[in-house]
């Protein structure tokens, strides 16, 4: 019998202040300006669209008709007591009857967001209003966004295991490491519903893409490869996790930390990063030293971090993934320059090669809500980086082409993983996941995997009706 300090939790959560007035007409900007602080048009702009013309991005809207007397009496009392006489007598049809399958909790405390840091669950909020927008969007997947006041693992997986009778999934978003990887852990073991923090696994299954095209364009296998991983962080283990799965040599692998190579009897190496440390007698001790003869670079730091002359140093054909947001670890102009024979990618939309989480955790939900999984496996991951592969080595569409810009994407170093509008990641991604869930035995409802995805390339307004 475990008992509870009578000292409450500290917190992260700053005094809650009052909204005074309009954002661009009141408050911290206008006090800015004040000072003769100005702020470009571009924080203005999103400012603004985070305002108006209502708060926020999201809202609720009713899926059945509350038009009249009749309507209400269906809607809530007396009529909502029929379906829950039938729930209670059989807890599966919640489903049936309620909107719960469709519907992922997106759960942060906001100790990790973005590149920004440790904001807390207030100022997380904005993130986790988009990653609603975005599972809308993309998948139609319906979400809450929930922000919890909890740093303590213990009490965030108590209040998250306890809403699992509300929702058919879970995605952690923004909850730091080391904390992450015991929240998700203990998480999936306890819940008969998909878990999965993004944060780790979206990032791995698009840049797992991504590698396996970069690869076989520069000529290499992957278990030949030398890799540089400049980060150690829950993405960075993630990442290098499933590269391994796809066929990458633990043994090839360095990962760099703030205090420089991860290697054995270092101090500061937890038992996350342990799983990548080099022997103790490795003569190398920087990030200088590990980039010579490397073949890949993989940045899961923060911007600015490598210096692009390193770059030089790499084997031929190098393979360069500066993914931090929004800043790279190299600025991708720089990069290119620097290694016109490099195949690069950044996290972000104003470049080629963009690795981006969008690609990734809608869909993965998509298909293991629809087969009613239990869990989102290694091997439904590994179905949707393959999925996503594939999809870059098949003609574009003309509409694709358009949205950015116009000039033709071909299969090649400026294009080695799908664009995020590409309507044809939905039936790929999610029916290879939904099919992998079969396979492994997690999905409880299986069903026909060529007339679903036939299903969703309709949703997707790929076929007519």
């Amino acid at each position: 019998m475990s008992t509870r300090s009578r000292n409450p939790e500290p917190s992260n959560v700053t005094v809650l202040r009052p909204r005074t007035g309009a954002a661009l007409t009141g408050g911290p900007l206008e006090a800015d300006k004040s000072a003769g602080v100005e702020h470009s048009p571009d924080v203005l702009a999103a400012l603004a669209y985070h305002e108006f013309p209502r708060p926020g991005k999201l809202e609720v809207v009713p899926t059945k008709p509350v038009r009249n007397q009749r309507d209400l009496s269906l809607a809530y009392s007396p009529g909502v007591a029929e379906p829950c006489r039938e729930i209670a007598r059989d807890q599966s049809l919640v489903n049936r009857y309620t909107g719960r399958r469709n519907l992922v909790a997106v759960v942060s405390n906001g100790t990790a967001v973005l590149g920004l840091g440790d904001l807390g669950p207030y100022a997380c909020k904005p993130v986790m209003e988009g990653k609603a927008v975005l599972f809308k969007r993309f998948a139609d997947v319906d979400v809450f966004d929930i922000e919890i006041d909890a740093r303590d693992p213990e009490r965030i997986i108590e209040t998250i295991a306890a809403l699992e009778p509300t929702f058919g999934g879970i995605n952690l978003e923004d909850i730091k490491a080391p904390e992450c990887f015991i929240v998700e852990k203990a998480l999936k073991m306890r819940m008969a519903i998909p878990v999965f923090h993004d944060d780790q696994h979206g990032t791995a299954i698009i840049s797992a893409a991504a590698l396996m095209n970069a690869a076989e364009l520069q000529g290499r296998k992957l278990a030949d490869l030398e890799v540089v991983c400049m980060g150690a962080g829950a993405s960075a283990v993630a990442c290098m996790e499933l590269w391994i799965r796809l066929g990458v040599d633990r043994d090839r692998i360095t990962m760099i930390d703030s205090r420089g190579i991860v290697r054995d009897g270092r101090p500061g190496v937890d038992a996350y990063k342990a799983q990548f440390a080099r022997p103790a007698n490795d003569p190398r001790r920087t990030l200088a030293d590990a980039m010579r003869g490397a073949d890949v670079l993989i940045g899961l730091s923060s911007g600015g971090r490598v210096p692009s002359e390193l770059l030089k140093t790499m084997n031929k054909n190098p393979i360069v993934f500066v993914l931090a947001n929004p800043d790279p670890e190299i600025p991708y102009d720089e990069a290119v320059a620097m290694r016109p024979d490099a195949i690069v990618a950044t996290g972000r939309s104003d470049y080629p090669n963009q690795v981006n989480n969008v690609l990734g955790f809608p869909f993965i939900f998509r298909g293991a809500l629809d087969v009613a999984a239990t869990s989102i496996n290694e091997e439904m991951k590994l179905a949707a980086a393959y999925a996503l592969a594939e999809l870059a080595r098949e003609p574009v569409p003309d509409v694709v082409n358009e949205a950015y810009g116009g000039e033709p994407l071909v299969f090649g170093p400026r294009y080695i993983i799908p664009k995020p509008v590409d309507a044809r990641v939905l039936p790929w991604v999610s029916s290879a996941v939904a099919q992998a869930a079969i396979e492994t035995g997690v999905a409880q409802e299986p069903l026909d995997i060529p007339a679903y995805r036939a299903r969703l390339a309709q949703k997707a307004g790929l076929t007519s009706s």
